[in-house]
């Protein structure tokens, strides 16, 4: 079916972010006197929002206040360099632009930190999208359905006119708690296997095939 609007995550859907999220939670760990992680460690630890990816990077045992310490300590490092290497996977600029062009609505839902998610949105799509929101205080993050809500409120569209489009299990959990159909891409940080078995039922390897599904 064709949809009035589209709400995408960010990480491993829009941006290929992986890099700079390695970079900084090694240099808050290394800061901490922590060993490091490998980007494939990485990969699996994001995606349900900072604290938790500090929570799986820090050695088993470290006390909640660490944590808290580490946490801050990649904020203030990431928000310096959340564009050193971040980059749209190929073919994101144009699906958007068509999509705006036909007069489909547009926005952002991530678990990533509000701050680093406003940055990002203005530097790549400033004035193109309708609607953008992060991790922030006050509202749950996904897979509960809050930020996705409060995105559709902001459109003005129900949740049977927009789709839902992520790469990994949260976005498939996010997608039916908040009532929307899910699209989930697989150029980002979670297998097809993994997809799969969190209930993936529509998948796309291109940003051709995306398109087709939103407006067709």
């Amino acid at each position: 079916m064709a949809y009035n609007a589209a709400i995408f995550d960010m990480d491993g859907t829009l941006l290929n972010t992986l890099d700079d999220l390695t970079a900084s939670t090694n240099a808050a760990l290394a800061a901490h006197g922590m060993p490091g992680r490998t980007t494939d460690e990485v990969r699996q630890f994001v995606g349900n929002g900072i604290m938790n990816l500090i929570r799986r990077a820090t050695p088993a045992g470290t006390g909640e206040d660490t944590q808290r310490a580490v946490f801050d300590t990649f904020c203030a490092h990431y928000a310096d360099h959340a564009l050193d290497t971040t980059a749209p996977y190929p073919g994101i600029v144009a699906l958007l632009d068509e999509l705006r062009a036909r007069g489909v609505k547009l926005a952002v839902v991530s678990n990533k930190g509000d701050f680093a998610v406003q940055e990002l949105v203005d530097h790549f799509w400033k004035g193109q999208l309708d609607f953008a929101v992060g991790e922030r205080e006050g509202i749950r993050r996904k897979p509960a359905p809050d930020t996705v809500l409060t995105a559709l409120e902001a459109l003005g569209v129900s949740a049977d006119e927009a789709v839902y489009v992520g790469d990994s299990e949260v976005d498939v959990a996010t997608a039916a708690a908040s009532g929307l159909d899910c699209i989930c891409v697989t150029w980002g940080f979670r297998s097809v296997q993994t997809l799969l078995e969190a209930g993936a039922t529509t998948l796309v390897d291109t940003c051709d095939q995306l398109l087709d599904l939103i407006i067709n």
